[in-house]
């Protein structure tokens, strides 16, 4: 779809080399030609007022000049790699029928700007097909994490917020419900405040315990219809309930998830853990900065990946800040607390060494 050619002249409009927008002046280290066969599709992926390419630009670091059915993609070779990436994945997902939203823009810049050479082309990345639509990779991360969930039979997915790991998993375990490969849903969670103490909450056992479960609601009402949703939980084939409802319980031909469970004991883990029966899959998700517990508890999560890691037929994704999909903030938030946090440790460590060598320094 994209072939190598001399740098053209820009569209008319714009001075000669000059981004969509960016100021003029900036050194080019390399040019690419890329074509594109249908016009329409093309004004697409331009963008009203061509401000899809000028989010490229200032995205990627290049100069990208339009004319007729051609582009120049003008930069640092790196960067005209990661370009190119970007716009011939967008160009396909065109092509396939699928929109051009600002959401895809995004995800096509997140995975060109962290993989010049990924080992998947953006439209081949892996996807989760539900009744109610195809749910794709937003990161080479999520990739992995996806055929992880396709592939092995219990999947640890640790990561910061927002980087999918409870959307995805739950995801997944539509799609094997919807096409026959598990008979259930089973969704749990510990019931930990976060930091608050919420008192007394009125009402029956549901009633009380549904606050807490209230995320796993909606990635479900994300997948399904809600009338499915309510009439599959009235059936028994989609529980939603709370940790400690577990024990004693064997899960067979089952789709389980475990969600933050980072706030589990060691005890409470092992006992999930040990519920897998039959045909059963299993996903525990959980962020290991965001412990709820009371202090000095260890968390089940952190005990669970440092003694199972390596049992065979256990996968691990570990997901990044990059892998995040939530508003573009939210990374740059998550980034600056982590960021915060490994200051602090370094400082500690400094103390620490200090004294050990009698508060000299040396």
């Amino acid at each position: 779809m994209s072939n190598l050619a001399p740098a053209l002249a820009p569209p008319q409009g714009r001075p000669a080399g000059q981004p969509a927008g960016q100021p003029p002046g900036q050194p080019t280290g390399k040019t690419l030609t890329l074509h594109f066969s249908d016009n329409a599709l093309l004004a697409l992926l331009l963008g009203e007022h061509d401000r899809h390419l000028v989010r490229l630009e200032q995205a990627l670091g290049v100069r990208l000049a339009c004319r007729g059915n051609r582009m120049a993609v003008s930069g640092e070779p790196e960067r005209v790699a990661a370009a190119e990436l970007a716009l011939t994945g967008l160009y396909r997902r065109l092509e396939q029928g699928e929109p051009m939203s600002r959401g895809a823009l995004e995800t096509a810049i997140r995975l060109a700007e962290h993989e010049s050479n990924p080992r998947l082309p953006l439209p081949d990345l892996p996807a989760i097909r539900t009744r109610r639509g195809v749910v794709a990779a937003q990161s080479f991360g999520q990739a992995a994490y996806m055929e992880m969930l396709a592939n092995s039979e219990m999947v640890f997915a640790v990561g910061p917020a927002g980087t999918g790991k409870t959307y995805l998993a739950v995801a997944q375990a539509v799609a094997m419900l919807q096409s026959g490969r598990v008979d259930r849903i089973v969704l749990s969670r510990p019931a930990v405040e976060a930091g608050e103490r919420l008192g007394f909450l009125p009402g029956d056992m549901k009633e009380k315990v549904d606050p807490y479960l209230r995320p796993l609601y909606d990635a479900l009402n994300e997948m399904m219809p809600a009338d499915q949703v309510m009439r599959r939980m009235a059936t028994g084939e989609i529980e939603v309930a709370p940790l400690a409802f577990m024990r004693g319980r064997t899960l067979a031909h089952a789709f389980a998830i475990l969600d933050e469970a980072q706030n589990t004991t060691p005890v409470q883990m092992k006992m999930f853990l040990t519920r897998m029966g039959e045909g059963t899959r299993m996903v525990v998700t959980g962020d290991l900065s965001q412990v709820d517990l009371p202090a000095g508890t260890v968390s089940g999560l952190a005990d669970a990946l440092a003694t199972i890691e390596d049992v065979p037929g256990i996968a691990v994704a570990r997901l990044e800040p990059r892998d995040g999909v939530r508003h573009p903030l939210v990374g740059r938030i998550v980034a600056a607390y982590e960021a915060r946090l490994a200051g602090r440790r370094r400082e500690s460590r400094a103390r620490e060494g200090t004294r050990e060598n009698g508060g000299t320094g040396k």
